[in-house]
């Protein structure tokens, strides 16, 4: 029957692991607009915002080992090993009250995805895929001045040149198991929302289901 080693892995896991944690991906292009619409997403429908690119910002300001390393390859316009951004996910999800997040700028490519629905044993939800055009998305770039080292027309394009070489074939993959919520980006902001709101409002409704 196995109900007392039940009990004990209960006892000695805790309640965490009795339930997973409902993880939706947001993906979309550098520009794409995918941090402001999470933001509206946490304010309307109580969702914790991991952005995998804030994390690693964070850390490299911590200015560890770790943090240098990550540093060097993002001026290189090169992708940050797996194992690394999962750790930090893994830790902020961890760390938090909450029991549903969007993930923002992760998986970046196939191996970031396997490796993250192995490590954690979670898969999405769904993924929210905002597309743009790479013209819209060049001028937010230039237009937004936020100082970051990493908004220069060069590393903008190579950028531009990795997502798509790496991040499409992860939507490829969840559009085949028709996991993939495609938002038409390149509208203003609050029209976009109201297209994030139409999918979300459902799952909103089963919450307490």
């Amino acid at each position: 029957m196995g109900s007392i080693g039940d009990a004990a892995n209960k006892e000695v896991n805790g309640t965490a692991s009795e339930k997973k944690p409902t993880v939706i991906f947001v993906l979309g292009g550098p520009g794409s607009g995918k941090g402001t619409q999470c933001a509206y997403i946490v304010d309307h429908f109580g969702y914790t915002h991991l952005s995998a690119g804030d994390l690693l910002r964070a850390e490299i300001k911590s200015g560890s080992e770790n943090g240098t390393m990550i540093q060097n390859m993002i001026k290189e316009g090169k992708i940050v090993p797996s194992e690394v951004t999962i750790k930090l996910l893994q830790k902020a999800i961890q760390e938090n009250g909450n029991d549903k997040f969007l993930i923002d700028g992760f998986p970046r490519n196939e191996e970031n995805r396997a490796a993250f629905e192995k490590v954690t044993g979670i898969e999405p939800k769904f993924v929210l895929f905002f597309d743009c055009p790479e013209e819209e998305m060049e001028r937010r770039l230039l237009g937004r001045n936020q100082g970051r080292e990493d908004d220069n027309i060069e590393t903008i394009r190579k950028r531009f040149k990795v997502f798509l070489e790496s991040s499409l074939p992860v939507i490829q993959y969840y559009e085949a198991k028709g996991k993939v919520r495609k938002i038409h980006a390149a509208k203003p902001i609050e029209d976009v929302f109201q297209e994030v709101k139409a999918v979300f409002s459902p799952e909103a409704d089963k919450v307490e289901a």
